[in-house]
């Protein structure tokens, strides 16, 4: 990225205030890696939890997702029932966001259905389980430098606005998103298709519906029909208003009177693909989005019924970010894999959500219906580097697979996998890399994943 100096590597412990030495660092508070911590912590270990933020979530709370995508079935049977194949840490975290009235009953999205959860009870959630788990976490602390001895990550450099220190660890997970912790260490990563990455979006919540009235004309797909889409055609050929896409996504919330809003589409004003690993694209982004739901509140209040006095409750934190840096694994899911529904032995977690690809003019969907695919141990293992997993949507997969993998319930399965990998590295004095997909995934049986 021009304009900026990313790998910074010491081959030695810099002269640094020494914060920890820990068992576990993960990096990344997000679905992943407060699956990967919490699973950590309660196996015993000494675990640390960093986040650049002041709560837990990603995606999913700053970016504002707000939906646990990836735990059903789909099927072509429209009247068929929620088939859930997704469970584990996964199903504990809906449970515990279930028991707060934090998430919703199943929603039918197109052919499958997701659940849409509230993000202050999705943080609070994620708070009591790493309490219960013993996890260490500090808020507010960014990772801007690694410690390797050769390939070896033995710690990294954290800071925050009480300066610079170093913390030491046997494991490092790094749940950051962006494999934020492998590009510092100079090691092999990739964004998307030859740089073509999927386009972030502003997610947003409006109050103010009459649920009744919006649900008679809308119906109960969160997808939006083929009526929406006339109307968002015929507004957006009026000067006044800026409505790139013209399919989006409305999804009642557990709050009374509220939906959560999926509709825009973020490109550069001169036509590049916009990549927030530059904070440059991120800044344009997050300011272009904040505009464009503006535009899309006013067309709902003209065009669809029982949004005729519904108002911006908020947006997203930060803009929603699908696809940055993927690291070169061990293993790639293959775009094969996902449309074939591959099974692989070393399974650590099954997937049977569509390959959902926004860039260019209007999303992809390609569904995989009645079957799923599984997702190998190694994706989440760098072909280079020793003491250190990855878990998120920056494992490695191709660029269309990546568009079915990332989502909600995955990246929970992925931590969970990476929690209990970290762990039996350290127990049994193994490299991680040398640990096979079939032993961690006896443990997941054994916590109530689906293999």
């Amino acid at each position: 990225m021009k304009g900026w100096n990313l790998v910074h590597r010491f081959e030695q412990i810099p002269e640094l205030p020494i914060l920890a030495d820990v068992d576990v660092l993960v990096v990344g508070a997000g679905a992943a890696g407060v699956a990967a911590a919490e699973v950590a912590g309660s196996m015993g270990q000494n675990t640390w939890l960093i986040e650049k933020y002041g709560f837990c979530g990603g995606a999913a709370v700053a970016g504002l997702s707000g939906t646990i995508c990836g735990m059903y079935m789909a099927s072509e049977d429209t009247t068929a029932p929620p088939k859930q194949v997704v469970y584990g840490f996964t199903e504990r975290f809906r449970q515990a966001l279930a028991e707060k009235q934090g998430v919703t009953d199943p929603q039918r999205y197109g052919k499958t259905f997701t659940v849409t959860h509230d993000p202050l009870v999705w943080r609070e959630v994620a708070d009591n389980l790493l309490e219960q788990a013993n996890v260490t976490t500090l808020f507010h602390t960014s990772v801007t430098g690694v410690i390797l001895e050769k390939d070896a990550f033995k710690g990294v450099i954290v800071e925050s606005n009480a300066g610079q220190s170093i913390i030491l660890c046997k494991i490092i997970v790094d749940a950051s998103g962006d494999a934020a912790v492998i590009a510092r260490a100079g090691m092999d990563y990739y964004f998307g298709d030859n740089g073509c990455i999927q386009n972030p979006t502003m997610f947003f919540r409006i109050g103010g519906v009459n649920m009744e009235k919006y649900l008679a004309y809308y119906g109960n797909d969160t997808i939006c029909p083929s009526k929406v889409t006339k109307n968002l055609i015929i507004a957006n050929k009026k000067d006044d208003y800026h409505l790139p896409r013209n399919k989006i996504w409305m999804f009642p919330t557990t709050r009374p009177n509220e939906l959560m809003v999926n509709a825009t589409r973020l490109t550069a004003k001169d036509g590049h693909i916009l990549n927030v690993i530059d904070p440059k694209d991120f800044t344009e982004a997050e300011i272009a989005g904040r505009r464009q739901v503006r535009d899309y509140a006013r067309f709902l209040n003209q065009y669809v019924p029982g949004c005729e006095k519904a108002y911006v409750v908020d947006t997203g934190v930060e803009v929603g970010i699908r696809q940055t840096r993927s690291i070169v694994g061990v293993t790639s899911l293959s775009n094969e894999d996902v449309v074939n529904c591959k099974k692989h032995k070393d399974s650590i977690c099954r997937s049977p959500w569509p390959i959902e690809l926004h860039s260019g003019d209007k999303p992809k969907l390609h569904w995989l219906f009645d079957d799923y695919y599984d997702v190998p141990y190694q994706t989440l293992i760098p072909i280079v580097g020793e003491n250190i997993i990855v878990a998120g949507r920056c494992l490695s997969a191709q660029h269309e697979a990546l568009a079915s993998a990332r989502v909600t319930a995955q990246c929970f399965e992925y931590g969970h996998a990476a929690g209990i990998a970290a762990v039996k590295a350290i127990t049994e004095h193994k490299r991680i890399r040398d640990l096979t997909g079939e032993e961690i995934r006896t443990i997941m049986i054994e916590n109530g994943s689906a293999l």
